[in-house]
């Protein structure tokens, strides 16, 4: 699948493929939001695999450009709403709601340049809010399916547990083994009393390079990128 991103400035990278890969093993079907798509890598790679009425939304216009784009040259039928999620109104409801969202805390060197902290930075989209509008738009036993920053897996279960969304899925991703985990994917549910089952760990690296697993999921998702400018 080709997708044109920029030549400079943020581009994605495996966190969004590796969140695509735990997202197929929920086998999305029905009305899917991305939120902060980005490029749209997330939602157009699930649309291509899966029966899925995809909208994405994105608030920086650059980045929704691209997204438009990626989704005409690959065929895909995609809604593209440019605006902030926080005020985003839908008077449709869906079945899944992905993220792979702003989540470097404050307390973490930032960049001066405006567009990368739109994309890295959680003050874009906090996760007490960001959670609460996701309820909203999310169906009855609707799935929620997103990555953050490991470290904060506190914060966030908390915010979650507010917004009334149970976890029913944690996987931790670590670079290497016996390294802490980076990043965690997130299985959240509306309306939903189960218990929450913490996955075996996804540990893209062995000694020379990526592993099985990893090359596995970059195989299945099969991108190819052009960097270039959109005018």
């Amino acid at each position: 699948m080709l997708f044109y991103q920029p030549q400079s400035g943020y581009r994605f990278n495996s966190d969004s493929i590796f969140l695509y890969d735990f997202i197929r093993s929920f086998s999305p079907r029905g009305d899917l939001l991305d939120v902060g798509c980005g490029v749209g890598v997330i939602g157009l790679l699930l649309a291509r695999d899966f029966d899925l009425r995809p909208t994405l939304v994105e608030k920086q216009p650059v980045m929704a450009a691209y997204a438009e784009r990626n989704a005409r040259v690959n065929g895909i039928d995609a809604k593209i709403e440019r605006c902030d999620f926080l005020d985003y109104t839908s008077e449709n409801r869906f079945d899944f709601i992905v993220s792979n969202p702003p989540f470097y805390h404050e307390a973490v060197i930032q960049s001066e340049d405006p567009h990368l902290h739109a994309c890295r930075y959680n003050t874009h989209l906090p996760p007490a809010p960001f959670f609460s509008k996701v309820k909203r738009l999310l169906k009855r036993r609707g799935h929620f399916l997103f990555c953050y920053d490991a470290s904060q897996i506190g914060d966030i279960l908390c915010a979650l547990g507010e917004a009334a969304l149970t976890v029913e899925h944690l996987r931790f991703v670590h670079p290497r083994p016996q390294r802490p985990a980076k990043l965690v994917m997130v299985h959240a549910r509306s309306d939903s009393r189960a218990k929450t089952v913490v996955l075996n760990p996804l540990v893209p690296f062995g000694e020379d390079g990526y592993g099985p697993e990893a090359r596995q999921i970059f195989k299945n998702a099969r991108t190819h990128t052009i960097k270039c400018r959109i005018d």
